[in-house]
């Protein structure tokens, strides 16, 4: 059962250790500055996405302090487990979780667009490209 869990002393190096396919290193930052990011932006909460016991991959969510809106900052699936699954679980549990604060109805992520499995994935959810650029990152908004 997919489940996501909370980075600790004991999962740490597990999740720095996951590493995405070389074709898809420069779409994701890696799971050790996320969590440096995470030290200094107290906003933002990094997770460990788990197949029960197994470490499987990684997300990162924050409300912005810049627009007061939630984020997907980060999310990766370890290429040993990609094409299985576990992103669409990852995500769905995501989103439920940032869903259950009824005081926002809408979620932002930034995406590579060569990307492409990335991008159907989050078209799979309900994400479209708004028009913003931030970088190479194109930005999706999902509305709920």
């Amino acid at each position: 059962m997919v489940t996501l869990k909370e980075i600790t002393r004991e999962n740490f190096w597990d999740c720095i250790e996951l590493a995405v396919e070389k074709q898809q290193a420069d779409f994701v930052t890696s799971n050790a500055v996320s969590i440096a990011q995470s030290k200094v932006q107290p906003e933002c909460i990094p997770l460990a996405v788990y197949d029960d016991e197994v470490m499987v991959g990684f997300v990162m969510y924050c409300i912005d302090e810049d627009d007061s809106e939630y984020w997907i900052y980060r999310m990766m699936i370890d290429e040993k487990f990609q094409s299985k699954g576990y992103g669409r679980s990852a995500l769905k549990l995501l989103l439920d979780r940032i869903k259950s604060d009824e005081t926002r109805n809408k979620i932002f992520l930034g995406v590579h667009k060569e990307s492409i499995a990335g991008v159907r994935l989050y078209e799979s959810f309900g994400f479209r490209f708004d028009g913003q650029v931030f970088g190479k990152e194109h930005i999706m908004r999902l509305d709920y």
